[in-house]
This record gives structure tokens, sequence and C-alpha cells, in this order.
């Protein structure tokens, strides 16, 4: 078994388009696009929603 080589990966790579075809790994390719950008969208989101229900939490303890 070993290492992964680039004529390995080829042979996936065309396994794949045969057996899915060129207009449906698009279509998982920009729809994966999507889904990593609206995460990373959510990640960059949360610390600063964090921090504003940390300081209303403090304001309302007072």
């Amino acid at each position: 078994m070993g290492e992964i080589s680039i004529g390995k990966l080829l042979i996936v790579g065309l396994i794949f388009v045969l057996l899915f075809g060129t207009k449906k790994l698009r279509t998982l390719g920009s729809d994966l696009g999507y889904a990593l950008k609206g995460f990373q969208n959510a990640v960059k989101d949360e610390p600063t929603k964090a921090a504003a229900i940390e300081k209303e939490t403090e304001e309302t303890m007072r």
C-alpha cells in the first residue's frame, strides 16, 4: 500500500469523473465551497457575538 503518489491520485480522480460526471462534480465542488465560506463567516462572527452577550450580561448584573 504505502505512499500516495500522483499516479494514484490521478486514477482516483478519473474514477470519480467516470462515476459522477463533470457537471455533478462541479456542482458538488461549488456547494462545498459555499458551505466552507458560510462556516468561516460564522466562526469569524462568533467572537464578536460572544463579546456582545458577555457585555450585556455584565450590564444587567450591575
